[in-house]
């Protein structure tokens, strides 16, 4: 077993996404090597209505996988197929734009007015970029739970993880997408596939996660995996870890737990032409979907 390096840690920014909704994005528009095959993160947290009630009106994707993810409050959403639906709390929604989709999501609190959730972007191989659309939308109830003795729950949304399978299926990135639950002062271990890249956002409470290779901010020292580690400070609210190459992580939960996502996925290292909800490989595919947008032909019709 290996333990997986801290790479790097930061704290989610405040951004403006949409018709003005006031969201914190981990990370997005950047060097889109470093979480390949994820593209973006936002956490869109908010209780007031008046940051969030603009929501994302009808804008176009291309070449991409969106996963919402919605822990308060509700979305709303319709695209230009047809489909309509709504996603309430504990819902998730993987869509696969593939060739290219319009769509609006609109979002409403819950009885206090809170809203909370996110939004992962997955790029697609050059093979499928041009894939018929689908959506998966499912309900939280159908979302398998793991309990571990020691209070310790892991909700699988995607790929298998302690025997169970998220019900998200035939996703290019190959992911697992956790949420995770770990009780005051509890240290765990989780395993990853050595092949996936690897980060965690912390969303609840505080922690801190075993390095392998950087004693910098060290806070104590523990033996993890017949090695010697360090744990480096604490990581709290909108934190987002990201880490190396691996096959395990270990954490250890703060005075008041912690509640984390632990996201992973296969690579596609291709070339990546992005601007704005538009992924290709090359700056000519690119130019294509956006002359496409201007004259009308960017969505294909049904096969």
């Amino acid at each position: 077993m290996s333990l997986r390096p801290i790479l790097e840690k930061r704290a989610a920014q405040p951004t403006l996404e949409g018709a003005g909704v006031h969201l914190h994005r981990a990370f997005g528009f950047q060097d889109p090597s470093e979480l390949d095959p994820f593209l973006l993160f936002d956490d869109f947290r908010n209780d007031h209505p008046e940051l969030y009630q603009q929501g994302f009106p009808w804008h176009p994707h291309r070449g991409i996988e969106t996963i919402t993810y919605v822990l308060e409050g509700s979305v709303e959403h319709g695209d230009s197929l047809g489909n309509t639906g709504t996603l309430g709390a504990g819902d998730v929604q993987w869509m696969t734009a593939g060739s290219g989709i319009l769509h609006q999501e609109m979002p409403s609190g819950n009885t206090k007015g809170q809203m909370h959730g996110f939004q992962l972007w997955g790029n697609l191989p050059g093979s499928q970029k041009m894939c018929a659309p689908r959506y998966q939308d499912v309900q939280g109830k159908d979302i398998p739970e793991v309990i571990d003795d020691d209070g310790t729950r892991v909700k699988v949304i995607v790929g298998e993880f302690w025997g169970k399978r998220g019900p998200v299926d035939d996703i290019a990135a190959d992911p697992q997408y956790l949420d995770i639950y770990v009780p005051a002062g509890i240290k765990k271990t989780f395993r990853i596939d050595t092949y996936r890249r690897a980060f965690a956002y912390v969303f609840d409470g505080q922690a801190a996660f075993a390095d392998a290779s950087r004693p910098t901010g060290v806070l104590l020292e523990k033996e993890v995996a017949g090695q010697e580690v360090n744990i480096r400070d604490m990581s709290g609210d909108r934190t987002l870890v990201r880490f190396g190459t691996g096959d395990e992580i270990t954490v250890q939960a703060g005075p008041e737990g912690v509640r984390f996502l632990l996201i992973s996925g296969a690579p596609i290292e291709e070339p990546v032409a992005w601007h704005g909800p538009i992924v290709m490989n090359t700056q000519a595919e690119l130019q294509k979907a956006f002359a496409e947008l201007r004259n009308g032909t960017f969505i294909r019709p049904a096969p």
